[in-house]
């Protein structure tokens, strides 16, 4: 593997480098944060998710049955959401040309087509069921509880076309990944005899991109699964130093957690300089979000925190969002993900030589273009005095990337051990849950039915027709 690995540039969230807005030494009580990270490193073990990077040699077994499932189908289909999908996305959209799905089946290295919905809107489900042949399409179900609305409506949308296509034969083209013992996924999966994977227990969805919740997908598509756990696992043993200050996940959680606490700057923009990293941000969204965000911390005192994550992408975003990021409120922070080398060079072919707009571009390359973009951005925030960090990749391959969303969960997870609250839990979703239960009628939920019907949540007063 590479000697290189991702770096934290953090220069730019310093006061000596934007003013007051950025970080002086002073905001920084090392002994009160050497305590805390002396605690999270006690602790880290015990996260379901710093477990899966070691597990190589399980991952020779995922690779052999993706490599099965790509011949049996020319369209993969996952049907999940949120911490089901999205890295599922990510790993795609980071790893393969955005034309991927478009190219010849050839192109592909011969692999499938790769589809992941994570909705249920009726049009989305509609449209992809119109692509899919029968005959030749696999599934692959993930709910870790086994119990997600969206996800069983989905199956049971897609099963329907399996088996008028194929009949009897449907449940040859399903692959379930759930909990290992428990739900109703895995007692389906036993009475039909359906090709099961294990969710490991002590992992949430939104930890799970490196579990078999994200790595079977990659494997069906050809990634380089093995590469990606490396990458993760070569972080990790980075992030195990005895300083808290030359760990990056840590420390990229301490700036975050300093900037909300010290400068009241609540919101946090990823913005990735690689159309091929898009994903990432909307992956990292979930993360942070449903981890963070907490109305209580451990002892069940108010807290109310979180940052609020942005999604935004060089250089589309900076004739978007970026006006609001220089001359609006000073209560965002952001993340920029540079790449050092992208796989092919773009020149700019030179035209129309005696017209000053286009004959400075004659001759350079899309690539210095794009980072010249992302330089200027960072230059034009920290003149108004935004902070920012930055985030460099080598280049974006399956070893870089394991290491980057490894970093990310190391990230989140440090995060809470600053702000003393629960970051595996996520009782605000539980109750949509329960409310969604409610109104789709499922048995248990009478309650809850009652307690809608109280809340009036249409009112005719308030309805402009």
């Amino acid at each position: 593997m590479p000697d290189a690995c991702v770096k934290l540039d953090y220069t730019l969230a310093c006061a000596d480098a934007v003013g007051p807005h950025g970080l002086a030494p002073s905001d920084f009580d090392s002994d009160a944060l050497a305590r805390i990270y002396d605690q999270a490193r006690r602790v880290a073990p015990q996260w379901g998710f710093t477990q899966l990077p070691a597990r190589l040699d399980s991952a020779d077994a995922l690779v052999g049955l993706g490599d099965t499932l790509a011949k049996e189908c020319d369209d993969f289909v996952v049907i999940g959401i949120g911490g089901s999908a999205l890295g599922n996305i990510t790993l795609h959209a980071s790893l393969n040309p955005p034309s991927y799905n478009l190219a010849s089946r050839e192109a592909r290295g011969d692999r499938p087509r790769i589809h992941v919905p994570d909705n249920v809107d009726p049009v989305l489900i509609a449209s992809l069921l119109d692509t899919l042949v029968p005959e030749r399409t696999c599934v692959n179900v993930i709910a870790k509880s086994g119990s997600t609305a969206e996800t069983l409506a989905n199956f049971l949308v897609v099963r329907a076309l399996l088996e008028q296509g194929v009949g009897a034969g449907w449940t040859d083209h399903v692959v379930f990944t759930t909990d290992p013992e428990k739900g109703a996924l895995r007692a389906l999966g036993r009475e039909l005899g359906i090709r099961m994977l294990e969710v490991p227990p002590n992992v949430g969805g939104r930890f799970s991109v490196l579990s078999p919740v994200g790595l079977l997908s990659a494997s069906v598509e050809g990634i380089e699964v093995k590469a990606l756990l490396q990458g993760a696992q070569a972080m990790l043993e980075r992030c195990q130093c005895a300083d808290w200050r030359a760990n990056p996940a840590f420390f990229n959680a301490v700036l975050h957690y300093l900037f909300d606490v010290r400068k009241g700057v609540r919101m946090n923009v990823m913005m990735p300089y690689a159309q091929s990293l898009r994903e990432i941000a909307d992956w990292f969204r979930q993360l942070w979000a449903e981890s963070l965000g907490k109305c209580v911390d451990r002892s069940g005192q108010p807290i109310e925190c979180g940052l609020t994550p942005i999604k935004a992408l060089g250089a589309t975003d900076q004739h978007s969002q970026v006006q609001l990021y220089v001359e609006g409120p000073p209560d965002k922070f952001t993340t920029f993900l540079h790449v050092d080398q992208f796989p092919v060079t773009t020149t700019i072919t030179p035209a129309f030589k005696d017209e000053a707009a286009f004959a400075y571009l004659g001759g350079r390359t899309l690539n210095e273009l794009l980072h010249a973009e992302e330089k200027a951005t960072r230059a034009a925030l920290a003149k108004a005095g935004r902070p920012s960090v930055t985030i460099s990749l080598p280049a974006v391959n399956a070893y870089y990337l394991g290491q980057l969303l490894f970093m990310f969960e190391l990230q989140t997870a440090y995060a809470g051990e600053l702000y003393n609250i629960d970051a595996f839990d996520q009782p605000g979703v539980e109750q949509g849950k329960i409310f969604t239960y409610a109104l789709m009628g499922r048995d248990g939920y009478a309650d809850a039915r009652r307690e809608l019907e109280g809340m009036q949540l249409s009112n005719p007063q308030c309805v402009i027709a």
